[in-house]
């Protein structure tokens, strides 16, 4: 695994936030790192990476000019130009679909994803830039535990008797059907595949296409 370089890292910090920005820059220059760029949207941190090639990236996710997850698709995205470039995510909050794209990017190595409140813990803070640029993965708790209970079987929610019914919807049974073959009232079977969509988290859609995407989670399942 390659180590810190001697004369410290090269780093482009990506945060709209002034404050933050200085603050992450006069952090880093304190432990005898560079910062050669510290920029405040997705763009300008493309252009950065362009021009400086740096040992690490530092970036926040919400960034101009649409303040959702640019920050996020931009280091997914110079993950994929620049391959093997290390960039460590800065984030207020877990954004589960990019982190995933994020963590799997490249080998999984010299990636990171942390939640702004670990940044007071100054040392332990650098020690991770310096583990990602070295090549490690770094990934907050909070973030590992959402992203655990995100992979979670679905189902898990499910009664044993939800589990019949919607096995039975997967074979192409009708509500009437499910009833004759569960010697239930159709009434019944209705309230439990309103139970259903509801455990599964789906779409507020029209109800055939919430069956389907409840079917489709039992065959992912």
């Amino acid at each position: 695994m390659p180590t810190v370089p001697t004369g410290g890292l090269t780093v482009v910090v990506a945060e709209d936030s002034v404050l933050l920005r200085d603050g992450l820059t006069g952090l880093l220059t304190r432990f005898g790192h560079r910062v050669a760029a510290a920029v405040g949207d997705a763009p300008a941190l493309v252009a950065a990476v362009a021009g400086h090639r740096p040992d690490i990236v530092l970036t926040d996710v919400r960034m101009p000019p649409g303040f959702q997850d640019e920050g996020l698709r931009a280091a997914v995205a110079l993950r994929t130009r620049h391959p093997g470039l290390p960039v460590l995510v800065l984030s207020q909050y877990v954004q589960r679909a990019y982190a995933v794209d994020l963590l799997d990017s490249g080998d999984g190595g010299g990636v990171g994803y942390l939640l702004k409140d670990r940044i007071g813990q100054v040392e332990e803070f650098v020690a991770a830039v310096e583990d990602v640029a070295a090549g490690g993965t770094v990934v907050d708790p909070e973030v590992v535990r959402q992203l655990l209970r995100r992979r979670r079987d679905p189902l898990e929610r499910l009664t044993p008797r939800e589990h019949e019914v919607l096995a039975l919807v997967a074979q192409g049974h009708s509500n009437r059907a499910v009833a004759r073959q569960l010697v239930v009232s159709e009434a019944a079977v209705g309230k439990h595949i309103g139970s259903i969509l509801a455990k599964l988290d789906l779409p507020m859609t029209d109800d055939t296409h919430r069956r389907v995407l409840a079917v489709l989670a039992f065959l992912r399942a």
